[in-house]
Order: C-alpha cells, then sequence, then structure tokens
C-alpha cells in the first residue's frame, strides 16, 4: 500500500478529486489544509478508510479509476495534522498486521 500527503493542496488538485469522488453526496467538498492519498488492494483501502474515520476527524472519500465501478485510492481530507495523523494511524495498522 502506498500513501501520500498533499499539504495546501491547489485548485487543480481538488477538481481531480471532486470529479472522481465515488462515495457520498455530489457535492464538492470544503478546501481541505490537506489531503492524504492511499492506494493499494480494495480490502486494504477499506480498512484504511475505517481507520482514518475513527482515529481523527477527517472525511474520507474513494476515488474512481477508469470506470466508475473501479475504486483505485482513497482521499482523506481534514487539517494537516489530523490528515498526518491518520496516515501514520494506517501505516502503523498495516506494519503490525493489525487490520
Amino acid at each position: 500500500m502506498e500513501c501520500r500527503i498533499i499539504k495546501s493542496p491547489g485548485e487543480g488538485t481538488l477538481a481531480i478529486l471532486n470529479r472522481r469522488k465515488g462515495s457520498g453526496p455530489r457535492a464538492e467538498l470544503d478546501v481541505p489544509d490537506a489531503i492524504g492519498l492511499v492506494q493499494g488492494k480494495l480490502i486494504e483501502m477499506v480498512c484504511a478508510a475505517d481507520i482514518a474515520e475513527k482515529a481523527v476527524g477527517v472525511t474520507v472519500e474513494d476515488i474512481r479509476g477508469s470506470c466508475p465501478q473501479n475504486m483505485i485510492m482513497l482521499a482523506i481530507f481534514g487539517d494537516t495534522a489530523s490528515v498526518i495523523a491518520a496516515i501514520e494511524e494506517i501505516k502503523r495498522r498495516e506494519k503490525n498486521k493489525e487490520w
């Protein structure tokens, strides 16, 4: 599984993610301080979404691939400290096999 954090995302980056959001309401998200990106196997991403939501106050969205049914990535939106905490908790749980 790969994880990245984008601090102070640009308008173009937010536009890409808003176009490819697959879950929840179609309304665009408020501009976040940071975005965490998680890519991996579907089972890992579902577990990662659960970990992130339970760890801190973030919003998690699935990001669609070329076919609307294909989830290729998670986007974790929130303030910088919360996104960092969520990604660190995901990595810790993965490393320790605490899925």
